[in-house]
């Protein structure tokens, strides 16, 4: 969905901010990759026009170790607990607005800071890695949106990477009453008939992306993301009428790795 895809990309400065702090009290890193570009997302969840927002990625590691993978549309986080192939910590993302213009007749859903986090397994046997998100929102929708993937990856080191693999997007009632719900006051003026969803899932779909590194220091990325709005999302009038139950992304971003020396 749109929500996690924006959010990785504005909410990466502050928490990249904040582990580069981490970091360099223990050691200084010998690579740091920055990736900056364009992506184009749903203007918010359930509508049918799309907005370019930035597409930004940051990754810091120490001597050759590989890069680590990071799925497009997970949200920006920090592994506290990173043992035997499990990984927990906090994850951060932002949703824009929806504007009154938007669906006229129906309430503003103004921007929102989705606070939680998440907690993930990387196979060792096979290149599998699952991994779990939940967030609330704080202002804006003010519910509780959650993702679950799996995702497999393919690579060469940091030559190349190729990764895709399926997605379950959970919310709650709050949540889906905000961006899918006809409230009883707003009848008259949106045209639309009441309509309260509850919580649950309301999107499934599927992520791919591919990374290549063109020479020592740059290197391109990209992603595509497809996502079904179902049960009261996709029944929704607002969407309907006014939306696509079908949500498409996706997003290419140059990147570059500058080299340092470890402590």
């Amino acid at each position: 969905m749109a929500s996690s895809l924006f959010g990785r990309s504005a909410a990466f400065l502050v928490l990249a901010a904040a582990w580069a702090t981490g970091a360099t009290a223990q050691e200084q890193p010998r690579r740091t990759r920055v990736a900056l570009g364009p992506q184009l997302v749903p203007r918010y969840p359930g509508a049918d026009g799309h907005v370019v927002r930035p597409f930004l990625d940051f990754s810091r590691v120490s001597g050759d170790t590989p890069f680590p993978f990071e799925a497009a549309d997970e949200s920006s986080s920090i592994s506290i607990v990173n043992s035997n192939g499990f990984a927990f910590g906090p994850a951060l993302s932002f949703e824009g607005s929806r504007r009154t213009r938007d669906i006229p007749g129906l309430p503003r859903v103004g921007f929102t800071v989705e606070v939680g986090g998440f907690a993930q397994y990387t196979a060792s046997a096979v290149p599998i890695r699952g991994r779990v998100e939940l967030r609330q929102g704080i202002g804006g929708h003010k519910g509780l949106i959650g993702m679950a993937g799996v995702d497999y990856i393919a690579r060469e080191r940091d030559e190349w990477l190729f990764s895709i693999g399926p997605r379950v997007t959970f919310s709650n009632g709050k949540y889906q009453r905000a961006y899918f719900g006809v409230p009883l006051d707003a009848v008259a003026g949106s045209g639309l008939p009441g309509f309260r969803p509850s919580g649950g899932i309301h999107a499934v779909g599927v992520n791919a992306g591919f990374l290549k590194q063109l020479s020592r220091n740059w290197g391109i990325t990209t992603y595509a993301k497809y996502d079904r709005l179902i049960d009261d999302a996709g029944d929704s009038p607002v969407v309907r009428r006014f939306g696509d139950r079908n949500q498409l992304s996706g997003g290419v971003a140059l990147s570059y790795t500058f080299f340092g020396r470890a402590n």
